[in-house]
This record gives C-alpha cells, structure tokens and sequence, in this order.
C-alpha cells in the first residue's frame, strides 16, 4: 500500500495571530472565523506560518 498524501487544513501566524482554514472548493486558504469573529491578525505581518518541517506530509501505513 503507498503512503498518504496529508495536507494541512489549518494554519496560523506565530507572529501576529491570522489563521486560515483550506477552502476545498475554492482551493485557497480563507480568513478563520471562531466564536463568530474573523481570525485576520495584522495586515501588515508577512506571515510566518507555523507549518514547518516537523510537519509530515505523509502518514505512515500500517
């Protein structure tokens, strides 16, 4: 059996606080709304976001 592509759904900022959630059907990352607020940070931030390389992108198989 082959490996699985995994793909992040979530991120966000470590240095102002955006999130974004992945948009299947749009095939973008959107703004995160919880509590019923938009999770949009600061619109000056150049994003450092928090997927990095101890992110693995393909799940082990059993």
């Amino acid at each position: 059996m082959e490996p699985q592509l995994r793909r992040p759904t979530r991120r966000a900022c470590e240095r102002c606080g955006r999130v974004e959630r992945w948009d299947a059907d749009a095939a973008t990352w959107r703004v995160a709304t919880e509590d019923g607020e938009k999770q949009i940070g600061s619109p000056f931030c150049i994003h450092e976001w928090d997927i990095n390389g101890r992110f693995a992108p393909f799940e082990e198989m059993v």
